[in-house]
């Protein structure tokens, strides 16, 4: 993607994961969540660069990285890459933040992995049971069929399912670069792999362990979340010690198209 270069890599498990390294200042690591890439902290990573040392990588499947036949991009292998990849560069005490699925492999790699956190700011995760849209539980019943979809009626798919966890107005040529690597045979065949290998047990081994949190936690959530009920939010910071939970207007799942500005600002109060 030319528009957002991610021109260093790193061998998981001999498959290629592509990030890049920006800015200067403490650490902070950026990961995104499904069905999206790093390109989501395209508004966001410039600010903080300015202040920050900025990490941000494609998931395993994911933007541009690695796709291939038969690959396990779960959430149970994520959370190892993102551990593997604080010990690659060398970081023992990030901030972090994380939004939908990056938010679980933050929280498994905490749990899980013991990684340690300065702080964690979490938007819109995926942590508490019950989750997974209507879409997703059909896709998962009946995946072979969708990924044999004609190429115009899966493009189709794709932008409608990301239009839906935006509450703006998104034109196409914005929307492009979210859509972009989920098209050709490749592209479309990991867009089902990954929904067909999303499972609650990944979460469900940690939802009972969110009391032992060892770090600061900020939850951000968008009030107009169609994908997961602001409710979960709260719920979320009822049970982490001494969370910070703040509810973000007129946004919804993807908060950092509809109000980025929301989550540079609460990042930066919060690493002071």
């Amino acid at each position: 993607m030319q528009n957002w270069p991610l021109p260093e890599s790193y061998t998981f498990r001999d498959q290629t994961v592509r990030f890049r390294v920006t800015g200067d200042g403490p650490p902070l690591v950026l990961v995104h969540g499904t069905p999206f890439s790093s390109y989501v902290w395209h508004r966001i990573a410039p600010h903080l660069a300015q202040v920050r040392t900025v990490y941000y990588y494609d998931l395993l499947g994911y933007g541009q990285s690695e796709q291939r036949d038969a690959q396990d991009v779960s959430l149970g292998v994520q959370n190892v890459l993102l551990a593997e990849l604080l010990a690659h560069w060398d970081l023992t005490n990030p901030d972090i933040v994380a939004h939908d699925f990056g938010g679980a492999t933050s929280l498994r790699a905490h749990l899980i992995d013991g990684c340690d956190y300065r702080s964690l700011t979490l938007i819109d995760p995926v942590a508490v049971a019950p989750w997974g849209s209507p879409f997703v539980q059909h896709v998962r019943e009946h995946g072979a069929a969708f990924a044999g979809l004609p190429p115009y009626i899966h493009e189709a798919v794709v932008k409608a399912y990301v239009r839906g966890a935006i509450a703006r107005d998104i034109p196409d040529e914005e929307l492009a670069p979210y859509v972009t690597p989920w098209l050709g045979a490749t592209g479309q065949a990991a867009f089902y792999r990954q929904i067909a290998q999303m499972d609650q047990r990944y979460t469900d081994a940690v939802e009972t362990r969110y009391s032992q949190m060892r770090c600061p936690t900020q939850i951000l959530w968008g009030e107009d979340d169609q994908w997961i009920p602001l409710e979960r939010g709260r719920q979320l910071a009822a049970v982490i010690p001494e969370a910070r939970f703040q509810a973000v207007p007129k946004a919804g799942h993807l908060v950092q198209e509809d109000a980025p500005e929301a989550i540079v600002a609460a990042a930066l109060r919060w690493f002071d």
